[in-house]
């Protein structure tokens, strides 16, 4: 359900009652017990009067962990086939003592996937994050080829299994102006971007202004982006609303919607739960293709 100080609650009741596959909503007791869903499982309770003298944040933290713990012990005995996550509040998990930037590594952590990617895909655009949840300064100095190439190999992986692409054409989208400008702008695409391009067999690196156009086009099924802003900044221009958070490489197919928490507006009824049905949705369709079902 995600934090409950959020817009979880509400986008996981419209989408769990337009959903077309049997689902379990996992949250406090006190919150789940107003959603309508086919099995509810509760952790805790949202009411800080019982919160033990833990602040607001620490307990919305430590309540959106362990609805995360639950929905993975739920897959490990075999119940769920999938997890969906509403929107959660990095510093709520931190201050609850889940140290992980986001619900992505908290996720490798409990699942023991040895390599995950973050992608974000919508109709008209798949972009995948060589970095994620990093100040700009740090995601460069860990932008390496040898990175490159594991986020690249995963997304080939899951892209072919459970997306049903068997080849599928990437781009590599370029860290400086003009990919560097033949050195003047910077050497990065010569030495790190352009050797890993090429040990994956994919196009690039490509200018950061046109790659993603080009795969809205259709040239290309997906881009890897060496930073977050780059990528998540052309997916939400694309599909704000309408896209969705794929984490690739884990051993059970996880989405979520391409929002947070949305705080200032909760509880107003002004939440729109599309990017939630379409987490839903795309979650079923990757288990159905594991399954070997026919797609609709």
């Amino acid at each position: 359900m995600g934090d409950p100080r959020g817009i979880g609650p509400e986008v996981v009741a419209a989408a769990v009652g337009a959903a077309d596959v049997e689902t379990t909503v996992v949250g406090p007791f006190d919150v789940i017990s107003r959603i309508a869903a086919d099995y509810a499982v509760g952790v805790g309770h949202w009411d800080e009067g019982e919160a033990g003298g833990e602040d607001e944040l620490t307990l919305a933290g430590r309540l959106t962990g362990q609805a995360v713990e639950a929905a993975v012990r739920l897959w490990k005995e075999g119940r769920v086939d999938a997890i969906v996550t509403g929107p959660g509040d990095k510093r709520a998990l931190n201050a609850a003592g889940y140290r992980f930037p986001g619900h992505t590594e908290l996720l490798r952590n409990l699942t023991g996937a040895p390599q995950v990617a973050m992608m974000l895909a919508s109709d008209r655009l798949r972009v995948v994050l060589v970095t994620t949840h990093l100040a700009l300064r740090d995601a460069l100095s860990i932008l390496t080829p040898e990175r490159i190439v594991q986020v690249g190999r995963v997304t080939q992986r899951y892209l072919a299994s459970w997306f049903g692409l068997a080849e599928p054409r990437i781009a590599l989208c370029a860290l400086n102006p003009h990919a560097g400008e033949g050195g003047l702008f910077g050497r990065e695409e010569e030495q790190v971007l352009g050797p890993a391009a090429r040990s994956l067999g994919i196009t690039g690196p490509v200018p950061a202004d046109t790659v993603f156009v080009r795969a809205m086009r259709g040239e290309f099924d997906a881009v890897l982006a060496p930073y977050h802003d780059v990528g998540m900044t052309a997916i939400k221009v694309a599909s704000f609303g309408r896209a969705v958070n794929v984490t690739l490489g884990l051993p059970v197919p996880r989405t979520s919607p391409d929002h947070g928490t949305a705080m200032d507006i909760a509880g107003q009824g002004l939440a729109d739960p599309s990017s939630m049905k379409e987490a839903i949705r795309v979650a079923a369709g990757i288990v159905r293709r594991l399954h070997g079902e026919v797609m609709k």
